[in-house]
């Protein structure tokens, strides 16, 4: 490839080259900022995702690719990395005050936040095996760092071993399917798998145990049964801050990779993954939610949520092969990713908002349930906000859950699989126990929450609140911006 030929392809994936530059500028720059002012290196963060926030919305409609077809821009990646910048920039709110307090306020967790971001915005934009792996391990390795910044907190390196452990284990798996994959297709191209699968001539056991084998890598990123095992560890240990960024970012990451490669280049293989990927939504759904009852503290308990949203989402992947509704499994898993991130950063904000530092004398940290007792008469505005966030998650309206699930339902249901659906209905309504228990300590138990003043949290925690509800009332332009969003995917 030649000098220009390059300058071609970093121009159009602009947002990620200019995101990747000054991710390496502001690791840098850092090195000069004195360590009490380190909120110039968040603001400067911000400030890069922003830049990219808004070359991602200027170019929103167009449709190219890049470096030979390995990374395609679509309104798929738009919409993605739309979701990862939002992610970021919250991230960046709920960290701020939460590192200063907890004395471990470093330049380069911004740094690695923006990297992991980059990852994840090609994950979304790859068209090609390799190009995935490379962006699951770019997304991955700053996470690793990040869950085991707060040393020398044992639980904080705990995370980050487990995470990275299993983290390796998934890669594996994902690099092993890939090999499969090549061998039966002779490329690892996404287009041309497909092709070479619908021309025939191809060892069809192969493909299929590659494809199972890439299933099974991409499950443990996105935390679905039975690849969930780190998730509750990782969660609780990790400062939360980075467990907040986690569950949003690499379940999205995880799953963008799951769409694309499924829909793009796996439909020939239905009949064989259908029965997998049912039974795995099924499970996830059904385990995450129980276990969630038995869970006293908030970070568990939000964990085990976390896997059975997992399961909710991988239930729109079980169609995936019918031409009819291809689309709108794609379309349902796009708007229910937005919904679940706006949703997960109101709950996070509030407990990170609750969380105490450790060494302050006090007889709890802050994350157990009976710390919420009586949050909605000393601190209304987080209630409502956490009591929002309960209700989106179960899926009660006015919510963009609400809408989501409604969506996922009906794409299922037209699919051909009630009795999923049906599973699905039944969850959630087991998940209105322990989210509705929240509700229950916050405003009919009484209690002295001690509670962060800190306004970045405040702002945060509010602000997707307010959208998680104002959104539901305009939701229609969101899925057909989402089903727009799979046109050039499908």
């Amino acid at each position: 490839m030649s000098l220009n030929d390059l300058l071609v392809n970093l121009n159009l994936i602009m947002p990620i080259t200019i995101l990747t530059a000054w991710a390496c500028v502001l690791l840098l720059v850092d090195l000069f900022i004195p360590k009490e002012r380190k909120g110039i290196t968040a603001l400067l963060a911000a400030l890069g995702l922003l830049v990219a926030l808004a070359l991602v919305i200027s170019r929103a409609g167009v449709a190219t690719s890049a470096f030979n077809g390995m990374i395609m821009i679509d309104g798929f990646a738009t919409f993605m990395s739309v979701i990862f910048l939002f992610s970021g920039l919250a991230g960046i709110a709920v960290a701020y005050d939460y590192l200063i307090r907890s004395g471990i306020e470093r330049g380069e967790y911004y740094v690695l936040l923006l990297f992991s971001i980059v990852g994840m915005m090609l994950m979304a934009a790859a068209a090609d095996l390799i190009m995935v792996f490379l962006a699951l391990e770019l997304l991955s390795i700053p996470l690793y760092v990040l869950a085991g910044i707060a040393v020398p907190r044992p639980d904080s390196e705990e995370a980050a071993l487990k995470y990275f452990l299993l983290g390796a284990f998934a890669s594996g798996f994902f690099l092993y399917g890939t090999a499969l994959v090549y061998g039966a297709t002779g490329s690892t191209a996404l287009t041309e798998i497909v092709s070479a699968t619908t021309s025939g001539g191809v060892n069809l056991s192969f493909l299929v145990i590659g494809a199972g084998l890439i299933l099974v890598g991409l499950g443990f990123k996105v935390a679905v049964v039975p690849f969930h095992m780190w998730t509750p560890d990782v969660y609780q240990g990790a400062p939360s801050s980075v467990t907040a960024f986690m569950a949003v970012g690499a379940k999205a990451a995880g799953f963008a990779a799951l769409l694309r490669i499924f829909v793009l280049a796996f439909p020939p293989l239905a009949m064989d993954l259908t029965p997998v990927l049912w039974a795995l939504a099924a499970f996830t759904m059904i385990i995450g939610n129980v276990i969630a009852i038995a869970q006293r503290n908030i970070k568990r308990m939000l964990a085990y949520s976390s896997i059975a949203h997992a399961g909710y989402i991988m239930m729109a992947l079980v169609p995936y092969g019918q031409g009819n509704v291809a689309a709108d499994t794609v379309a349902s898993a796009l708007f229910y990713l937005l919904a679940y991130m706006l949703t997960s950063f109101a709950a996070w904000a509030v407990v990170i908002a609750l969380e105490h530092n450790m060494g302050e004398g006090r007889d709890t940290d802050g994350l157990s349930l009976e710390d919420y007792s009586g949050l909605g008469q000393k601190q209304p505005a987080l209630a409502a906000a956490m009591t929002v966030a309960m209700l989106s998650f179960i899926g009660i309206p006015p919510t963009l859950g609400f809408v989501g699930k409604f969506y996922l339902l009906r794409t299922v249901i037209e699919g051909g699989f009630p009795g999923l659906a049906l599973i699905g209905l039944l969850t959630s309504l087991v998940s209105a126990y322990y989210y509705l228990r929240v509700v229950v300590y916050m405003y009919m138990r009484d209690g002295e929450p001690v509670v962060r003043r800190e306004p970045w949290l405040y702002f945060t925690a509010l602000a997707t609140a307010v959208g998680v509800v104002v959104l539901s009332i305009f939701s229609e332009p969101l899925f057909n911006w989402a089903s727009q969003a799979v046109l050039k995917l499908i």
